[in-house]
């Protein structure tokens, strides 16, 4: 008499876990759906970001292995949403020589851009007497000697998401800009031209 119970309850959780699999594979499907009909109406893009202008008024080796600059640059940066705003909680700004960080960070204030806004900044970044690799200052000598000196200007802070009246969490965001200074002995070494950066959140 038992093994006929037995068969039907194996039966009934068979049912049941096929169901719950069911509505569980259902429920999945479901918020993938709502996800991607979310993208496909935001369209959500990364900020731009290019570096328009930069002028290095102090570029200089005043010790063995000490470098002091000092340096503006201007940078733009456009939202490309139609419908997402941005919130840049906050911003640091500083330049690097041949990957090593030659100024202080300078900070920007927080700020909002709203849909397809576009943000110009012109910091100036200080680094006075930063000790460098003796390998930073031979490639100093050449590159002036050459008339040309990379450096690159990097962001570094966090950002949030605005539709609506939702607002997401902070996201971490990095930007590289390289900027390809020309050196003339006397002048102040200027942009070659503006220049892209690369972004990532």
């Amino acid at each position: 008499m038992s093994a006929p119970k037995d068969c039907c309850r194996n039966r009934r959780r068979t049912r049941l876990y096929r169901l719950l699999f069911a509505l569980f594979l259902t429920f999945i499907i479901a918020i993938l759906f709502v996800i991607l009909v979310i993208w496909l109406v935001l369209r959500p893009t990364k900020p731009r970001f290019s570096i328009q202008d930069a002028t290095i008024y102090q570029f200089n080796v005043t010790a063995p292995n000490i470098l002091s600059t000092t340096l503006q640059v201007t940078l733009y940066c456009r939202n490309p949403n139609d419908r997402i705003g941005i919130y840049y909680s906050k911003l640091y700004v500083y330049a690097s020589y041949r990957n090593q960080q030659i100024t202080l960070p300078t900070v920007i204030l927080p700020n909002y851009q709203g849909h397809n806004d576009i943000t110009v900044w012109s910091p100036f970044l200080y680094g006075s007497s930063v000790p460098v690799s003796t390998y930073l200052t031979s490639a100093l000598s050449g590159d002036e000697n050459a008339g040309f000196i990379p450096v690159s200007i990097k962001l570094d802070g966090r950002v949030r998401w605005k539709v609506g009246t939702w607002i997401s969490g902070h996201y971490h965001i990095s930007v590289n800009c390289p900027a390809y200074m020309i050196y003339s002995p006397g002048s102040a070494i200027r942009l070659q031209q503006p220049s892209g950066c690369s972004v990532d959140v």
